[in-house]
C-alpha cells in the first residue's frame, strides 16, 4: 500500500521543487540575454539615443567594489570579505539579468506590434490611419531604451565580476543555497508530526 505524505512532507517537497526550479543568475546568462556592444551601438545610432560608455561603467564599478573591499579588509577576515563580495557582485549580475529579461519582453512586444501593422490583411488590428503606427513606434523606441539599459547593467556586472577576481583571487560564482537531502526532510517532517502532539 502506498504511503501518503503528511502535510509537512508535502510542504517540504514543494519548497524543494521551488528551489530546484529557481533561475540561477550567472554572468554567462546575463551576457546571453543582454545586447552585446555591437547591438547596443546599432540601437543607439538607429534611435538617436546616447551611447553606453561601456569601458567607463566597467571601470567605475570595478573601482567602487575594489575600494570598498580595501576599506573593509581591516575589519573582516578573508572568508567574511569573500562572502560579502559574492553577495554584492551577485546583486550586479542579478540586476543585469533582470534588465536583459525585461528587454527581451519589450523587444518581442515591439516586433509583434510592428508585424501586425505590416499585415495588410488584418485591418481589425489597426487603430486608424496613424494611431497604431505611433504606438508601434513608441514600443520600438522603448525596447531600444531598455536594450541600452540592459547593456549598461551588463557592463556594470562585468566590472563587478572583475573586481571580485582582483579582491579575492578567485572567479565569482553565484551563491547556491544547499539543498535539503531526503534525510533532512524526514527529520523535519518527524519534528512537525511530534509538534502536532504538543511534544
Amino acid at each position: 500500500m502506498a504511503k501518503t505524505q503528511t502535510p509537512a512532507q508535502t510542504q517540504a517537497a514543494k519548497r524543494t521543487r521551488k528551489t530546484d526550479e529557481r533561475q540561477i543568475y550567472t554572468l554567462e546568462y546575463a551576457t546571453a540575454i543582454c545586447p552585446h556592444a555591437g547591438l547596443a551601438s546599432n540601437l543607439s545610432s538607429t534611435f538617436g539615443l546616447n551611447p553606453v560608455d561601456a569601458a567607463g561603467i566597467r571601470d567605475a564599478t570595478k573601482n567602487l567594489i575594489v575600494q570598498s573591499a580595501d576599506a573593509l579588509a581591516a575589519n573582516l577576515n578573508e572568508k567574511a570579505l569573500q562572502m560579502h563580495l559574492q553577495r554584492v557582485v551577485g546583486a550586479f549580475v542579478s540586476s543585469a539579468c533582470g534588465a536583459g529579461q525585461f528587454y527581451g519582453q519589450k523587444m518581442s512586444q515591439a516586433r509583434d506590434m510592428t508585424t501586425r501593422l505590416a499585415n495588410e490583411d488584418r485591418d481589425e488590428d489597426r487603430d486608424g490611419p496613424s494611431g497604431f503606427e505611433s504606438r508601434a513606434a513608441r514600443a520600438r523606441l522603448f525596447a531600444a531604451e531598455t536594450g541600452l539599459q540592459a547593456h549598461a547593467l551588463l557592463c556594470a556586472a562585468e566590472g563587478a565580476v572583475d573586481a571580485y577576481a582582483d579582491a579575492t583571487g578567485e572567479t565569482w560564482k553565484p551563491y547556491e543555497a544547499p539543498r535539503l537531502n531526503s534525510q533532512n526532510l524526514s527529520r523535519q517532517s518527524a519534528a512537525a508530526e511530534l509538534a502536532a502532539f504538543g511534544a
